[in-house]
């Protein structure tokens, strides 16, 4: 199937989960395509600094000002929380697939819906890396240890889990 989206608008779908999930990635024009690669940004600023900035919410998440999904779409749209990932890994089907010659995830909800999610690589610097077996997707939540890290959903064709890394690499 294909459907296109014009710059004013995006769609969702529900999943049957506490949030609906975006049909694309930010950047993406259909499902299958990778998207915009971001990194989360603030490197170096420690949960605490954050926090104390006015960078986070009441609950450790980054607030519409400084995040990514809002920047792009506006509106509602906004960078999921390390929670609601975590209802993508517990609560979802993952099937590992290719379509329109893109390697991705297709994620179905207990509803019956889904949601693709590409394999798109992560970026280090200005190098692509794993483009096609490895997918992260960011958190609006940094980690609070102080080691510049932030939460993030990352799968292969193995598994899903959530992870904390570096917030200078690209998802």
């Amino acid at each position: 199937y294909h459907f296109e989206l014009n710059h004013t608008e995006y769609k969702w779908v529900d999943l049957g989960l506490s949030v609906k999930w975006a049909t694309c990635n930010v950047g993406a024009r259909s499902p299958w395509e990778c998207g915009d690669t971001f990194s989360w940004g603030f490197s170096g600023w420690s949960f605490d600094d954050l926090q104390f900035d006015g960078y986070l919410d009441e609950k450790g998440n980054l607030t519409s000002e400084v995040d990514k999904a809002t920047a792009a779409w506006g509106g509602n749209w906004r960078m999921p929380t390390e929670s609601e990932m975590w209802e993508l890994v517990e609560k979802c089907t993952w099937e590992w697939t290719m379509i329109h010659c893109n390697k991705c995830c297709k994620v179905t909800g207990p509803n019956g819906n889904s949601i693709f999610l590409p394999a798109a690589g992560y970026r280090y610097g200005t190098t692509l890396n794993f483009d096609g077996y490895y997918g992260g997707y960011w958190s609006s939540k940094p980690h609070d240890d102080g080691d510049d890290s932030a939460f993030f959903l990352c799968f292969d064709d193995k598994e899903q889990r959530i992870n904390a890394y570096y917030r200078s690499d690209g998802q």
